[in-house]
């Protein structure tokens, strides 16, 4: 028999209801689906793979105007309208975890955060405004009959060279994601362990 001392079970605290996990998966979803396409029409070595352009457009264009309603449909949700609120609030904890960011100081103690911090609300705020964004150019360029050809022409533009920064952005988040087993297992689940929420984000009282 062992003598050694079992550890303690970790507690576990609840951190996203289903329905928040619900809006971020099938946004992540549509999100990955406009990416996977967009980068199948515009690199030519993945485009000569597609034999069907055509309905790569299509599913291309179906996705994107399907990308906001998540969220929309998210906002029945009074858990989701309160981490929208978490999301939209910033406070001096904040400007201090941008700081530390800044400095590349790690330790917990100078990134102090609540439920959010500073980096996942400046990216909440960024991934929501580009999708806007890229919401109103596409429109611009798939009904082109709607608008002249100056705005078609700058819509294009900025819409290409919009989805190369978001493709960037997201493979910073997905990384960072990566490097966080436990915040990807609160995603995944729901919950976190209270070590974890204490070391991580120290102002949150769940």
């Amino acid at each position: 028999m062992s003598l050694r001392a079992e550890a303690p079970p970790m507690t576990r605290i609840p951190r996203f209801t289903r329905a928040v996990r619900w809006v971020h998966r099938t946004t992540a979803l549509l999100m990955g689906v406009c990416v996977l396409t967009a980068a199948f029409l515009y690199v030519p070595e993945l485009a000569a793979l597609v034999g069907r352009r055509e309905l790569v457009v299509r599913v291309h264009e179906i996705a994107g105007v399907l990308l906001p309603l998540p969220v929309l449909g998210g906002l029945a949700s009074r858990a989701f309208r309160a981490d929208l609120g978490h999301l939209n609030r910033f406070g001096p904890h904040d400007r201090r975890w941008l700081r530390a960011a800044l400095r590349r100081d790690r330790r917990p103690a100078s990134r102090p955060a609540a439920k959010f911090n500073a980096g996942q609300k400046i990216y909440a705020a960024w991934i929501a405004g580009a999708t806007l964004v890229m919401l109103g150019t596409g429109l611009m360029m798939w009904f082109t009959h709607l608008t002249p050809i100056m705005w078609r022409t700058s819509a294009t533009f900025v819409h290409d060279w919009l989805a190369l920064t978001i493709g960037v952005v997201l493979a910073g988040h997905i990384g960072m994601a990566l490097a966080d087993p436990e915040a990807r297992h609160g995603m995944r689940t729901g919950s976190v362990t209270r070590e974890w929420a204490e070391r991580e984000h120290s102002l949150w009282r769940p």
